[in-house]
Parts: structure tokens; sequence; C-alpha cells
């Protein structure tokens, strides 16, 4: 069966559009509603958990690997390590396990 990858790209152009065009039609006023506003506050942060914990256990070759490189992930991100420290943090942490599994 062949694909046509013109068709999946005006697809997802459409669907993008219509979702954008369609909030904008329905929400004229500001939302006020205390719980719907924290509800969207929180909806990237929650859609991109969603999106890197499957990863996480999945990119590396154990998942032993990838869990501890989570913690240690986790913990330098409390202490207020930034993005990038917290990245190198993960990738050495992958790297070393992986040595000795």
């Amino acid at each position: 069966m062949k694909t046509n990858i013109y068709l999946y790209i005006l697809t997802m152009i459409f669907t993008t559009w219509l979702m954008r065009v369609s909030s904008s039609l329905v929400m004229k006023k500001p939302i006020k509603n205390r719980f719907i506003q924290s509800f969207l506050y929180y909806v990237p942060y929650v859609t991109l958990a969603v999106m890197t914990f499957p990863a996480i256990t999945e990119a590396t070759q154990s998942p032993i690997a990838g869990a501890a490189a989570l913690v240690v992930c986790m913990a330098a991100a409390w202490f207020g390590a930034g993005l990038f420290p917290v990245a190198i943090a993960g990738c050495v942490t992958v790297f070393i396990i992986e040595l000795f599994i």
C-alpha cells in the first residue's frame, strides 16, 4: 500500500488550524474560573511528561539505566540545576551504567 505523505501533511495542517480557530471562536472572553485556569496551566507539562517518560525507559539499552538517569535528573532539577546540566547528568548516568551492565 503506497502512502501519500502530502495527504498526511495537509491533514495535520488542517487539524492544527481547526483546533486554533475553534478555540478562538468559542472563547471570546478571558477565562475567570481558577480551576480551569490552573488546569490549562499544567496541560503542557503533563503532555511533555507523558511523551518523555516512555522514551526514558525505551531509549536506553536497559530500562535500569533510564530509571537511574530519571532519578539523577530529578534530583539535579530539585536542587536547582538548569536544563543543560540536568541533561548532561542524565546522559552521563546512562553512559556509566551501561558501561557496567
